[in-house]
């Protein structure tokens, strides 16, 4: 594979996720006001697109309130710092089993599976410019969860995207996944050219060694647009593997709490960290409207419900 790096990267930041990080550090934003006010941070530091999860104001554990997403939506809109929005839609297909000699019935506490469109419902409410189409089930690191996203169930949510205008981001565990995505798109459930996110690192999908990371660039065609993250010391790494192999990068909270050794991290600063590592490779970091004619996006102004 020739060295062909990308000259002109975008950056996305993860701002909060929806993993147990809220107690590990004070930086992890909860609240929709946190949540925006560092997404808007983020973009002032360098990213041209913030991807949010919301949380529980109170206990920061995840949540799917539509109430929450609204409100994160219309702070970030309502800010004078343009950003591209990209909202999760893959939370909804939680399975937490029993144990392995009875794992039937699923256990309530961590399970949360909802229909297509309860999983659609705050991105036809806010109407974001990208939001997130996780492109299969995988088992995680927890011993009884999985993450749970059939074919149909698939198709139908990207369905869902194509028609309100959504671009959707494939988020790709593993190979199969990008497998299933390039049906999509040649079914014409997903437009092509498709952007992809390629998730490396996260147990137990594709490990992120730079082997099975190649490997996944190889199976992205050609025409696509694609970044790529990983997890803790290895998320800036991947910054500069990813501008090496000709894609863009992913950074922030969700996937990273650090700075350096006992520093934790604000997204502002791995933003920040990010810019000039690309810089530093000789490439030039692009903001929203760069990005928003690359990917076809159309910008949007808030979505307000009647009083």
């Amino acid at each position: 594979m020739p060295l062909s790096p990308n000259r002109e990267t975008f950056i996305t930041c993860a701002v909060t996720g929806s993993g147990g990080t809220q107690d590990r550090s004070p930086h992890v934003p909860r609240s929709p006001a946190q949540i925006a006010e560092s997404a808007i941070a983020a973009a002032k530091a360098g990213a041209a697109i913030v991807h949010c999860h919301v949380r529980d104001p109170e206990t920061g554990a995840p949540s799917r309130d539509p109430a929450l997403y609204r409100e994160v939506t219309e702070r970030i809109r309502d800010s004078d710092t343009d950003v591209v929005l990209n909202l999760t839609a893959g939370m909804g297909g939680d399975m937490v089993f029993g144990d392995v000699e009875s794992p039937l019935p699923l256990k309530a506490q961590g399970t949360d599976m909802g229909g297509a469109t309860d999983r659609m419902r705050h991105i036809a409410d806010c109407l974001p410019e990208i939001c997130t189409l996780d492109c299969g089930t995988m088992n995680f690191a927890e011993a009884d969860y999985v993450m749970t996203n059939t074919p149909g169930m698939l198709r139908a949510m990207g369905g869902m995207m194509t028609k309100l205008g959504v671009k959707p981001e494939i988020e790709a565990f593993d190979t199969g996944h990008l497998w299933f995505a390039k049906q999509l798109v040649e079914e014409g459930t997903l437009a092509g050219p498709a952007l992809v996110q390629l998730c490396m690192g996260v147990p137990w999908g594709a490990p992120d060694d730079l082997n099975t990371f190649l490997a996944m660039v190889n199976n992205v065609p050609a025409d696509w647009t694609w970044s790529a993250f990983s997890l803790g010391r290895h998320q800036m790494p991947f910054v500069a593997a990813s501008v090496l192999a000709g894609g863009n990068v992913r950074v922030g909270l969700e996937d990273n709490l650090w700075l350096g050794k006992g520093q934790l991290a604000t997204n502002a600063q791995l933003v920040e960290r990010a810019v000039t590592i690309i810089e530093n490779l000789g490439s030039r970091v692009i903001g929203p409207d760069e990005v928003r004619a690359k990917l076809g996006l159309t910008k949007r102004a808030p979505v307000r419900v009647a009083a």
